[in-house]
């Protein structure tokens, strides 16, 4: 027995040493948009969008992929599937799901499938024209760039204290064709595929305090090797995370089941911008209806975020509808929905 909780405690030190290695690197220098396929960091759901994102140390969803995939080790129904858009700014949209299901009682842990399907809408195609005749450029018609991600994620509850989880993801980019070269008749008579896929990798920890349900979560997410467009290398979006949250209403011994006052922290350290905190407040009544609120700081065009969710059971089943609203400064305001049932 001691042998094994040796073992599992150097497990758990050398996992969070080298979370916080990972995090320490990416401070190095100065961060001024240095990474691509930023659509990585978008948050989806409508729940999580309304407490800012504050949810790395929120579990018992299948929306937790998108998050810290620790999350779902303790998912408390046999599947959870999530689905939902988010309309982004400049007419930017994203399309989004997440199924896990536990086995077993969740014996052996719980399995995660996640996509995400982003549509940048139609783009005006052109190319400058280095000549004396005609408007200076050629109109080429329109592209419809786009992208994806696909991944599968795992996560199991080690003690009925500690959690793990992970996942392997295909993210994918196209930015429609370039041309290179045109012909005498200023003609395309060259081009190239501006498009490129690569894996990424997302590891987190969440553990249970023992102090009524404050839970501390750690996570690294979009973790890869560098990419490239013909001669531009980027990476992709790596962001270390650290949350808590608690239900403050623990703290009056008020069941949860009649009301719960979820409060969230996180703190980010993004590879590409200074580093934010993300503030969330969720209460819940009757396990019914849920008001929410968030805030970013520091954020150029948004801080406060707004919320609503309906639960229902029936049949055995579990049905939430959630929505988020979210300004967005000098741009128009984002809107997430979010569909959800568990069984």
């Amino acid at each position: 027995m001691h042998t094994t909780r040796n073992v599992l405690a150097r497990l758990i030190t050398g996992f969070i040493v080298s979370m916080l290695t990972v995090g320490l690197a990416m401070g190095q220098g100065t961060k001024l948009a240095q990474a691509g396929m930023k659509f990585l960091s978008v948050g989806q759901f409508a729940r999580q969008g309304a407490l800012a994102d504050a949810f790395t140390a929120g579990e018992a969803y299948a929306a937790s992929m998108f998050y810290n995939p620790a999350g779902m080790a303790r998912l408390g129904a046999f599947a959870d599937i999530s689905f939902g858009q988010t309309q982004w700014i400049a007419d930017i949209k994203h399309l989004y799901a997440a199924v896990a299901i536990s086995p077993f009682s969740g014996d052996y842990g719980v399995l995660g499938i996640q996509a995400q399907y982003v549509d940048y809408g139609t783009v005006e195609h052109t190319i400058r024209l280095n000549s004396e005749v005609g408007p200076g450029y050629i109109d080429l018609g329109t592209i419809k760039p786009y992208a994806y991600m696909v991944g599968v994620s795992y996560a199991r509850a080690l003690t009925n204290k500690f959690s793990i989880g992970g996942s392997v993801k295909w993210v994918r980019q196209d930015l429609g064709e370039g041309v290179i070269e045109v012909d005498t008749t200023f003609s395309p008579s060259k081009k190239i595929r501006n498009s490129l896929g690569v894996p990424a990798f997302d590891f987190g920890i969440l553990y249970h305090t023992g102090f009524k349900s404050l839970t501390f979560g750690m996570t690294v997410r979009n973790f890869a090797r560098e990419v490239s467009y013909i001669k531009e290398n980027f990476q992709l979006p790596l962001a270390f995370k650290m949350g808590l949250t608690m239900n403050a209403l623990d703290l009056a011994e008020i069941p949860p089941d009649r009301q719960s006052l979820l409060l969230a922290v996180d703190a980010e350290h993004p590879r590409d911008y200074p580093e934010q905190l993300k503030f969330g407040a969720e209460y819940s009544f009757m396990n019914t209806v849920d008001l929410r609120i968030g805030y970013v700081f520091p954020a150029d065009e948004h801080g406060v975020c707004y919320g609503l969710g309906l639960h229902q059971q029936l049949m055995g089943a579990r049905f939430s509808i959630d929505y988020a609203y979210t300004p967005f400064g000098v741009f128009t305001a984002v809107h997430r929905w979010s569909l959800a049932f568990a069984y």
